[in-house]
């Protein structure tokens, strides 16, 4: 396995607002990816309170361009539930979606995302584009974003400074 699989209880959620839980679990993800070379993303799918799935970017160890956290939690969440519609499911990612993610959460059928920080450049879920509330589309997503937005910048700025 390539990416940790995270397990919270829920008393723990209870004790914190739980999307600033979810998303703080979601941003120690994005830092395990930062450290080995990865592009800071983490992301965390729940389901009554529980974590079904939870990944971190992995497109420089595995070499595959789809290979983003919401992407791996998403094949992650549909192999543990048995289901590719991921009903009654929450998505905390700890940046803005791209197209291709932003896609795959609207084929899946997750009803609502939290996310961390915009994406100026690729964002798919309000800012360069918005294919989750797409109404032409058969489902849309209810979306929550800012959510621990500072933490997530400065580890993605922090990640492509010392890059450059």
């Amino acid at each position: 396995m390539r990416y940790k699989t995270v397990s919270y209880t829920e008393p723990a959620v209870q004790m914190l607002d739980s999307h600033v839980f979810w998303m703080e679990r979601a941003l120690e993800l994005a830092q395990q990816a930062g450290k080995i070379g990865e592009v800071p993303v983490g992301a965390i799918l729940v389901k009554d309170s529980v974590c079904v799935a939870a990944a971190h970017n992995l497109r420089e160890q595995s070499g595959n361009p789809i290979t983003h956290a919401e992407m791996l939690a998403i094949q992650e969440a549909s192999q543990k539930l048995g289901n590719w519609r991921l009903m009654d499911t929450v998505l905390y990612v700890t940046l803005e979606p791209c197209p291709m993610c932003a896609g795959a959460i609207v084929l899946a059928r997750i009803p609502k995302v939290v996310y961390a920080a915009h994406d100026p450049k690729t964002g798919a879920a309000g800012t360069l584009y918005n294919i989750v509330q797409d109404e032409r589309l058969n489902h849309q997503v209810e979306l929550i974003s800012g959510v621990c937005a500072e933490k997530s910048s400065a580890l993605l700025k922090s990640f492509f400074k010392n890059r450059r």
